[in-house]
């Protein structure tokens, strides 16, 4: 019953294939709204958390404001790793200076660090080495720029053993980080950066000293939060219990409201796509209720040669379903081109994804059966007798 029954309604489709396309339509426009709209948010959050998680998920950057005349002393930093929560630390002054070299002269932001910066920023080489303890120590003269700067200023990257000079005072490069690919804030990636020592930043600028104002601090283990309060509580000690002295931001919590708005977003951009399912279903049902109205005679002259009303109903319910189907898998194939078409146009990497394709199968399956019933029992309680007599 159900193999005739399928064959039945894919030649009743395939008798008005205009008005099986159009009806199709609605549910086609529904799920490359769905498919295309969610990929791309998929895509997206994915390329964000990677550049999250580039800046180091398990960072805590301290920002001090009032030392209460007890301040942190360059020296003194390494005392906070000695609470097994806590990885490395790192100084992390910055300021304004101009930098010339062989190809242009441009405004640069320099870092005034240690070695640990690398891992804590998790920062990538290049070409040479990072900061080490004796460019400290001896108060060197030494820099790693970024792929930008060395572009910018020196005409390319493979610049390491070559001077450039900032505010005046040559610094030999020892190093040139890698080219950054963050599309979490494209105005960063054009920021011209250098990192220098610590104790030779002071030289430059008047505004750093010993007196450490910001440091990073990268936390062993997983719990960000414990993490927090415990540097927290070595603040508050130091600081008289004074909780505007200091500043704590947690990186992690960046990541986490990050995935928290890009779910929002799939959301509300799935509930979108879901209204115009919902408006194609609609139309499945006006289009099955004209089919009822057109087959009146046929329905009566099933049921006078011994058709069922479950063998009436189950045709129908078939055919709105075959439609919603057929309207899902024309719309998986052309989201599957426009996604294709961005990544050739935007040089991108979106991909189709086998989720949201299944939860578009399951969709249309659901609007097929929900918005094919009432047609199909409409037509399976017809009486015989008074559908013969239909004209």
């Amino acid at each position: 019953m159900t193999v005739q029954s399928l064959k039945m309604a894919v030649t009743s489709i395939l008798s008005n294939k205009l008005r099986s396309f159009l009806t199709m339509l609605g549910i086609i426009i529904g799920i490359v709204s769905l498919v295309v709209l969610v990929s791309l948010v998929n895509g997206a959050t994915g390329s964000i958390t990677d550049s999250i998680n580039a800046l180091g998920s398990n960072m805590l950057n301290v920002t001090i404001s009032n030392d209460h005349g007890h301040p942190i002393k360059l020296s003194e930093l390494p005392a906070f790793t000695k609470d097994s929560m806590f990885e490395s630390i790192a100084p992390a002054a910055s300021a304004a200076a101009a930098v010339s070299g062989a190809y242009a002269e441009e405004d640069t932001v320099l870092i005034g660090t240690t070695a640990a910066y690398l891992d804590i920023q998790g920062l990538q080489l290049e070409k040479g080495r990072f900061l080490m303890k004796p460019d400290l120590d001896n108060h060197s003269n030494v820099a790693v720029i970024n792929a930008d700067l060395a572009a910018e200023v020196l005409g390319r990257t493979d610049v390491v053993g070559e001077k450039v000079r900032f505010n005046g005072k040559s610094f030999l490069i020892i190093g040139v980080l890698k080219e950054e690919n963050s599309s979490l804030n494209t105005a960063s990636q054009n920021t011209l950066r250098a990192y220098i020592p610590y104790t030779s930043l002071i030289r430059l600028s008047e505004d750093v000293s010993l007196n450490v104002t910001s440091f990073c601090i990268s936390a062993s283990e997983d719990d960000m939060d414990a993490a927090e309060d415990a540097l927290e509580v070595m603040l508050l000690e130091r600081f008289d219990q004074d909780e505007d002295a200091f500043s704590i931001f947690n990186q992690s919590s960046v990541a986490e409201a990050m995935d928290s708005v890009t779910k929002t977003l799939s959301l509300l951009l799935g509930g979108i796509a879901g209204i115009s399912l919902l408006v194609g279903g609609i139309g499945i049902m006006n289009i099955m209720l004209v089919s009822v109205t057109e087959r009146t005679r046929e329905i009566g002259i099933r049921k006078a040669v011994g058709a069922s009303r479950g063998a009436i109903m189950l045709q129908f319910l078939i055919e709105a379903l075959i439609i919603s189907l057929f309207g899902c898998f024309i719309g998986i194939i052309v989201s599957w081109i426009i996604i294709e078409g961005i990544n050739i146009i935007g040089s991108t990497g979106y991909s189709l994804s086998l989720s949201v394709v299944l939860l578009s199968v399951a969709f249309s399956v659901g609007i097929g059966v929900l918005f094919g019933l009432y047609p199909a029992n409409r037509a399976a309680k017809k009486n015989p007798i008074e559908a013969l007599r239909y004209h």
